[in-house]
């Protein structure tokens, strides 16, 4: 929550229209029920997903903001990050960890697109090369 909050921070701060889309596994949604409820949810059982960096619930000092300031979250499935993170390592040439990938499963997956539909310029936070290559069975193929 603290890297999506301070993002929509700095962009409502310099653009209130810029619409701030946060992006979580499937497995980990609780900013995404917390979006839909109005409410603070906590994941109810220790998330099992690869983008480990977004496991844990999102905090009480980052509800308001997110709450407040976030337009819209985006669900991605693990096959989606898989995919996703691969796509970047294999066209963009960077290493990212799958919680990177995250985002760009969320602009490529069918909601994504329907929630950008109609936005000339999107971005994507693109971080963490902490990856052990070897570790992650799924990215040979």
């Amino acid at each position: 929550g603290g890297m999506i909050g301070g993002i929509a921070v700095w962009a409502k701060h310099v653009n209130p229209s810029i619409l701030v889309v946060a992006a979580e596994p499937t497995a980990a949604d609780d900013c995404f029920r917390s979006k839909k409820a109005g409410e603070k949810l906590m994941n109810e059982a220790p998330p099992v997903t690869i983008a480990d960096g977004v496991k844990v619930s999102i905090g009480h000092n980052t509800w308001p903001i997110i709450r407040d300031l976030v337009d819209d979250v985006i669900c991605v499935t693990e096959e989606e990050i898989m995919d996703a993170t691969r796509l970047v390592w294999e066209r963009m040439k960077l290493v990212i960890e799958p919680s990177s990938g995250v985002g760009v499963a969320a602009v490529l997956n069918e909601n994504g697109k329907r929630v950008l539909a109609g936005r000339k310029n999107i971005a994507v936070v693109l971080c963490g090369g902490n990856v052990d290559l070897e570790a992650m069975s799924w990215s040979r193929k």
